[in-house]
């Protein structure tokens, strides 16, 4: 048993991949333990994933702790125990007599263990990669770590950078990629966009922003400057009034104001963007005056009429961008328990594509009996009917 004791002290470190205590010696309360190392404030703890029946209990404790726990279980409730660790794997069997059987077997391709508290993907922009603008936006600290409070943003940061990873291929190959972020806020998404395309991909892009804040705009000015990310800048400007002359391959429209996602879109549609990434916001539009009588019982409830009306702008809102050629899909942005406002509309031009209308809009259209300021919008341009 001194040996056991000797190598577990040895191998529990954050090299340990798993470690699984397994075929209890009597019936009881646990059937198995599972412990692996998770980073908790930059210091190492283990959870330990204790499967009682059809439960199972998470618990997070520190080495010391975990050590004598283990022995205990080991010595008195459990005949098994595996240790994979990243350079081999340890099994161990004890007889009814107490003594130890121990097995080593070096595993020929050694796997990095996971420090993350909730298991993850890789991400396209992960620790330590050498995005300066992730330090100075107060995401990661210098060292490369992700700021603990910026775990959201740095989870959106990369879910957005897997849209931008699935339009890629759309853009043309053979020339610039011009892109126009409105409402581009403090400009996370906007930089890992750039960082996305000049240093991951090794294409030539040009970026502008645009945002109502002159001190925000001023800032980001200067970052992009300090960085050396020549093709990327930012505008004072609403996007009602703003023009571009350049051609446009993608508009980006993150958490715009009501009608002001309707207006990029309309741009979008101006230009003939191949790629158009949308997150709307505050659909308050239809919410003013959307009024069914078969859904009376629903819509007197405030909340239910926001809900049912931002789920109705931006159905209308998807379905107009197809009737005018785009491949469009609804997408989830975030996980729904950091922000409500996590809906995504994608759409890919699809060439040669002229404006139709479904008879499965048409009636929804109908039912809803309001038209939109994007509907509005085309029709004006000449874009619909």
């Amino acid at each position: 048993m001194d040996e056991l004791i000797k190598i577990l002290d040895q191998y529990l470190t954050s090299d340990c991949k798993q470690m699984i205590i397994s075929n209890p010696r009597h019936k009881g309360e646990f059937t198995k333990l599972k412990i692996r190392p998770v980073e908790l404030r930059n210091e190492l703890y283990f959870q330990v994933s204790s499967y009682v029946g059809k439960q199972v209990l998470h618990e997070n404790v520190k080495k010391d702790k975990l050590l004598g726990e283990l022995i205990y279980a080991w010595m008195e409730c459990f005949k098994q125990l595996q240790l994979i660790h990243r350079e081999e794997t340890i099994t161990a069997l004890v007889n009814k007599k107490g003594a130890a059987t121990i097995s080593r077997k070096k595993i020929k391709t050694a796997v990095p263990a996971s420090l993350s508290h909730n298991r993850r993907k890789n991400y396209i922009l992960d620790e330590g990669c050498n995005a300066p603008f992730l330090i100075d936006l107060g995401v990661m600290t210098k060292e490369g770590r992700v700021v603990s409070k910026q775990y959201d943003k740095f989870r959106q940061i990369n879910r957005f950078l897997e849209f931008i990873k699935d339009i890629e291929p759309e853009l043309s190959k053979d020339r610039p990629i011009y892109i126009i972020d409105f409402g581009c806020g403090k400009s996370y998404l906007t930089f890992a966009m750039y960082y996305y395309f000049t240093v991951l991909c090794r294409r030539e892009v040009h970026i502008t922003g645009l945002d109502l804040k002159e001190d925000v705009v001023s800032k980001c000015n200067r970052l992009a400057k300090k960085y050396g990310y020549g093709q990327l800048h930012f505008e004072v400007g609403d996007i009602k009034d703003f023009e571009e002359t350049q051609r446009v391959d993608m508009v980006v429209s993150l958490h715009a104001c009501d009608t002001a996602t309707d207006y990029a879109l309309y741009k979008a549609v101006c230009w003939n963007a191949k790629v158009i990434l949308s997150v709307p916001c505050c659909q308050h539009e239809l919410n003013e005056c959307i009024a069914i009588d078969s859904l009376s019982a629903m819509l007197s409830y405030g909340i239910m009429k926001e809900r049912f009306s931002a789920m109705a702008t931006d159905a209308m809102r998807a379905n107009l961008l197809s009737c005018l050629g785009y491949e469009t899909k609804l997408l989830e942005f975030v996980d729904m328990e950091h922000t409500p406002k996590n809906l995504l509309i994608r759409g890919v031009k699809r060439e040669g594509a002229v404006y139709h209308e479904t008879e499965e809009f048409q009636r929804f259209r109908s039912f809803i009996g309001q038209e939109l300021t994007l509907e509005r919008l085309l029709k004006e341009g000449g874009y619909a009917k």
